[in-house]
């Protein structure tokens, strides 16, 4: 069978059949809505939850720069009146203890963050149950510490 032969069955075969319409893929309604009607309005309660630690950090930065900002300002104030020093030198010494603020802060955060809450969780079971438990003890100390692992 030569090429030409092959291509015209596989045309005749294939490519003379109509094709099938595509299926639409989305749907918008675009009738009004009605301004009244007889359901009252739900209860639509805020469900976010922003976690304590997380709250904590934002309050700390606060006010850290708040502090920050009136310890520069302060001090501008107090070498105001010694000799003519501007307000960008005195903000770039305080920059520093700002840093170090933020740090402290970080460092905090993380260290209360590592001592999370263990959450209970209660499992109701209807059937034959058998449960195994196995209890494991861990100890991590320091950022590049050792780590413990002892299991019961």
């Amino acid at each position: 069978m030569s090429d030409a032969e092959a291509e015209r069955i596989l045309r005749t075969a294939f490519h003379d059949q109509p094709q099938p319409a595509p299926a639409p893929t989305s749907f918008r309604d675009d009738t009004p809505l009605p301004a009244f009607g007889p359901t009252p309005p739900v209860l639509q309660p805020e469900t976010r939850i922003v976690p304590a630690w997380a709250a904590g950090t934002a309050v700390a930065s606060i006010g850290i720069g708040a502090g920050i900002t009136g310890a520069g300002c302060g001090v501008w104030l107090v070498l105001q009146g010694l000799a003519a020093v501007t307000l960008t030198s005195v903000l770039m010494v305080t920059l520093p203890l700002a840093a170090l603020a933020a740090l402290a802060t970080a460092i905090g955060s993380a260290v209360q963050h590592a001592r999370a809450v263990v959450t209970h969780t209660e499992h109701h079971y209807t059937g034959p149950v058998t449960q195994h438990v196995q209890h494991t003890e861990q100890t991590a100390r320091g950022f590049l510490g050792r780590i413990t692992n002892r299991t019961c």
